[in-house]
């Protein structure tokens, strides 16, 4: 199992642009929950925040291994979310994984994880 948080820099001027994404995965929700199945991506959280007056995406995940990658992924909504992530990821900025310290999850709840 790979428990992760990653951070990662939305470019200047996008901030808009990352409003109509958070709203494109929200409204559909049902279609993203789908690809997740192939990604074996048990658990996938986007959380925001503006710092220093940069704005930032963290994505926390818990995944199985052997998932398919996103970016090999023929389904419709992972192209879309991709175009998003080019359209508004700073790709100059390195992405920072924070450090996984403890990881709280229920025997009954992981045994279902595999």
């Amino acid at each position: 199992m790979n428990i992760e948080c990653t951070r990662f820099r939305v470019k200047q001027g996008k901030t808009e642009r990352v409003n109509e994404w958070l709203a494109f995965l929200n409204e559909h929700l049902d279609d993203v929950l789908v690809t997740l199945e192939g990604e074996k991506m048990f658990v996938e959280t986007i959380f925001r925040e503006v710092l220093n007056g940069d704005e930032f995406l963290y994505w926390y995940s818990v995944q199985g291994t052997g998932g398919v990658e996103v970016e090999a992924s023929e389904h419709w909504i992972d192209k879309k979310h991709l175009e998003y992530w080019d359209e508004c990821i700073d790709k100059t900025y390195r992405p920072v994984d924070l450090k996984t310290e403890v990881v709280m999850i229920p025997n009954k709840v992981k045994a279902s994880m595999k």
